[in-house]
């Protein structure tokens, strides 16, 4: 009896890990598959490849969390409906935060949505949302002071109200340098099986660029 209950474990065991490995092996090749996207039909194969993950692993935050980051940059790049996108992308946040899911990348996401629709009208939804967006950055810096991320972000949002309102870089230039610290440190924790959040870096480096 004993045998069998070892033997019982040890292929639970096992199937546990095969389960775990070929989701991270899932995850691995669409996210080897977003560093590729050229087009809005890139983006779109992408999108839809995470949510079939999403649907297959119910309990992890991560494929969710990737589709809505997708939508919200192709909502950006390319000729499309972007209110209709970064409202997509904002459904699919909401899917996991109420799924109980919380902390500074879902945050900081939402905050770049949130950029993102003020972003697609400035002048209309500036003032209304700034202050918002400005809040979820700070929220995401709060949950996390290591997540280069949220810093990029409120750098990026500083930058861009800074601009609008006719004043000087130099908070925002100070912010993506801080950021660009963090991006630093962040790559030393990274390795093949990696599939947390790291994206952001370049575009920090082209920020910090525009600065000098």
């Amino acid at each position: 009896m004993k045998t069998l209950t070892v033997t019982l474990a040890l292929l639970i065991s096992c199937f546990t890990f095969a389960v775990a490995s070929d989701y991270v092996e899932a995850m691995k090749a669409q996210l080897e598959a977003m560093e590729k996207i050229q087009s809005n039909t890139d983006a779109q194969e992408v999108k839809n490849g995470f949510l079939r993950i999403a649907h297959a692993n119910m309990t992890e935050w991560l494929p969710m969390y990737y589709a809505a980051l997708v939508q919200t940059e192709a909502a950006l790049r390319f000729d499309v409906d972007q209110d209709a996108y970064l409202e997509e992308a904002k459904q699919y946040l909401k899917t996991i935060q109420d799924a109980g899911a919380a902390n500074s990348e879902i945050t900081a996401l939402e905050g770049y949505i949130l950029m993102g629709v003020v972003a697609v009208d400035p002048g209309a939804r500036g003032q209304s949302l700034s202050p918002q967006v400005l809040q979820l950055f700070g929220k995401a810096i709060g949950q996390d002071r290591s997540n280069p991320r949220a810093v990029y972000l409120m750098a990026q949002m500083e930058g861009g109200m800074a601009k609008f309102f006719g004043q000087g870089p130099e908070k925002a230039c100070g912010m993506v340098k801080m950021s660009l610290d963090l991006f630093e440190k962040e790559e030393e924790r990274v390795d093949e099986n990696y599939i947390l959040p790291t994206w952001g870096h370049a575009q920090a480096k082209k920020m910090y660029e525009e600065c000098n």
